[in-house]
């Protein structure tokens, strides 16, 4: 923040302002826009001939699809739990990390919801969750708490946008016509008044006090979908606290990735400071020791008990097929992370960003370990079932979608960074004036002459 008392309010608004593709701004859009259609051409694929393209079977029925729903529920309830808590606490260096993790957040809970319609096989099966949905399943407590996250982030960005884009609107001469209608729809109204700011402020607190619990509810409710449905491996009532703190390490760990990588393209190094990635890094390595510890919890206990079923699982894990995945999760997801971030040039910004990358790939992988192993060692004997049962690895279209959803959250975290600003400048203005203020009172107070 002390880089912001030598900038002037004209450099920072321009600095920060939304900024032309260039030409790896354009081949990246266009290489996300096809591997977003060759995603939606194996979809098209799997609605005409039916979930059979897919290598689910009687055994394996949720497969990659619901790991990346896992992953995508992982990584967006750290968005908006960055904004609410640091919001709340008054934490003074938020300001450039905030909107980034609300993009994180919206972008994530979208495909998240997209990747279960299509695990569903058939779209208009939602339609019968809500017509003939049960109450006491987890599955609809489910998709009522990922629906109301969706709407209280996209609240939530969207408020904290409101200044900023009228100060766009203001700029239409800087920065040209292409969004100024789409401007002018979202904020025309705000006219930067007393009772206006009042009523954004409270608006933001209450939103912020609301999504905290909600955020926590999405990943518990989704960690009961696994713990209500008796396997192996998901038997447990540590899997709430499991993935909540899981999410917590994989989101920061995305948070940190989008601060690199916004902070090379956009030459944010004044806004986004090794202060903010060292900030983050002892946030991260707290959250991956947590994580770390109930990955502990998880697996001693039923080592110790050492049920046949239990056993056969465990094995898989830790000896068998898929033991090299495993072992790489929870190398590259934890332990080398927590090594990397102790020491202080472990946390400076490209340390941190490839720190953020294994984390966020990871997790990924341990989402995937969470569903296709225990799907595998059912409690109940396996007869007479075809060997192909017995192994599971996706189909093509399955890795199409799953890629393509992927690409999907990440074209539009770049189409938010074409149109709006990744932080705000109307805060980082507030900011800047707060710390001019304090430094000329700091100087008033040292000129007075000591009797």
């Amino acid at each position: 923040m002390e880089n912001l008392k030598n900038l002037s309010a004209e450099k920072i608004t321009n600095d920060l302002l939304p900024q032309k593709f260039g030409r790896r701004g354009m081949i990246w859009t266009a290489s996300l826009i096809v591997i977003c259609c060759i995603g939606a051409f194996a979809y098209i694929k799997q609605l005409r001939e039916g979930l059979i393209v897919t290598n689910m079977g009687d055994y394996v029925s949720w497969g990659i699809y619901i790991s990346n729903f896992v992953f995508f529920v992982a990584v967006s309830l750290v968005g908006s739990l960055i904004t609410a808590i640091f919001r709340l606490s008054g934490v003074p260096w938020r300001t450039p990390l905030t909107r980034i993790a609300e993009i994180i957040a919206v972008s994530n809970i979208t495909f998240a919801a997209l990747i279960i319609i299509v695990d569903m096989g058939r779209p208009e099966r939602l339609y019968f969750l809500f017509t003939h949905g049960r109450i006491q399943s987890p599955i609809l407590w489910d998709v009522i708490v990922i629906t109301t996250y969706f709407f209280l982030s996209l609240l939530l960005l969207y408020i904290t946008l409101i200044p900023d884009i009228r100060m766009m609107i203001s700029l239409k001469d800087k920065l040209g016509k292409p969004f100024s209608k789409l401007y002018h729809w979202l904020a025309s109204f705000w006219q930067g008044t007393a009772a206006q700011e009042k009523i954004r402020d409270r608006a933001i607190t209450i939103l912020c006090i609301t999504v905290i619990p909600v955020a926590f509810c999405i990943h518990t409710v989704t960690s009961w979908l696994f713990a209500t449905t008796y396997r192996p491996g998901w038997d447990s009532s540590n899997f709430g606290a499991y993935f909540v703190s899981g999410a917590f390490l994989v989101g920061a760990g995305a948070v940190v990735v989008a601060m690199y990588v916004f902070r090379r393209v956009y030459k944010l190094e004044n806004y986004i400071t090794e202060t903010h990635f060292d900030k983050m890094g002892k946030l991260t390595v707290m959250l991956a020791l947590l994580y770390l510890y109930f990955n502990v919890n998880e697996f001693l206990v039923p080592a110790f008990k050492m049920k046949k079923e239990e056993k056969d699982y465990l094995s898989g894990l830790f000896t068998g097929d898929f033991a090299p995945m495993f072992w790489f999760a929870i190398l590259i997801g934890m332990i080398i992370p927590i090594l990397v971030l102790l020491f202080k040039k472990g946390r400076k910004p490209k340390p941190m960003f490839i720190v953020g990358v294994m984390v966020v790939v990871g997790a990924w992988f341990k989402r995937y370990l969470i569903v296709t192993p225990t799907l595998l060692h059912p409690f109940l004997p396996k007869y007479d079932a075809p060997a192909r049962f017995n192994h599971y690895f996706p189909s093509w279209e399955e890795w199409a979608i799953t890629i393509g959803s992927m690409a999907g959250v990440l074209l539009i975290i770049t189409f938010f960074a074409r149109v709006f600003p990744v932080i705000s400048i109307y805060k980082t203005l507030e900011d800047k004036n707060a710390l001019t203020k304090q430094h000329e009172t700091t100087e008033q107070y040292e000129s007075v002459p000591v009797s």
